[in-house]
């Protein structure tokens, strides 16, 4: 079942971030500690207003309610807005001074940032449901264009969001990374 994430999830949803976002997540908390790293992104999923929060997510449970995939996705045009609180924590709690990463979305697409399957479920088509919900929530909100990045060298991911019905629209630097900036049409 996919739902609204709620703030009781993050245990759950941080590992799922991290996992999506692999080295990235470790720029941001600025150390190789996974249990900070973690803790970076558990009190980010808890608050309103950042890319990561709870309000931003869907998950996808079992029939106990256990989290085995999470989506994390919001209107491009509020990049900013959602960075803020976020780059101001690195800057004050992660020695992050004066970064300021590339936009990986922006105004015009509703942006797919994290999509990620606990290991122990993958291969079940779980991500492939969040995909689609990704989707339809972008839809519900009246977006026209879903994006996501998917790093040039995962040809498993890309390949997955061709399936989808995603395009490559061009390429993308994201703080060091070369991306595949990648773009779904949504009927009208």
């Amino acid at each position: 079942m996919i739902r609204k994430a709620k703030i009781s999830d993050a245990k759950a949803v941080a590992p799922l971030i991290i996992r999506a976002m692999g080295e990235l997540a470790y720029k941001f908390s600025n150390t190789n500690n996974h249990g900070a790293t973690i803790k970076l992104f558990e009190h980010f999923f808890k608050e309103a207003n950042n890319q990561y929060s709870f309000e931003n997510t869907l998950v996808y449970t079992n029939e106990n309610d256990e989290v085995l995939g999470s989506i994390n996705a919001y209107n491009g045009a509020k990049l900013i807005e959602l960075r803020t609180n976020f780059l101001t924590y690195l800057s004050l709690h992660c020695g992050l001074e004066n970064f300021i990463p590339e936009p990986e979305t922006q105004a015009g697409e509703f942006y797919l940032d994290t999509i990620s399957v606990n290991p122990t479920s993958q291969g079940k088509g779980i991500g492939k449901q969040l995909i689609d919900a990704g989707i339809n929530w972008a839809a519900e909100l009246g977006h026209t264009k879903v994006g996501l990045l998917v790093e040039t060298n995962n040809d498993k991911a890309l390949k997955l969001y061709q399936n989808k019905g995603f395009e490559i629209s061009d390429e993308k630097q994201f703080i060091g990374g070369s991306y595949h900036h990648m773009i779904y049409h949504i009927a009208a």
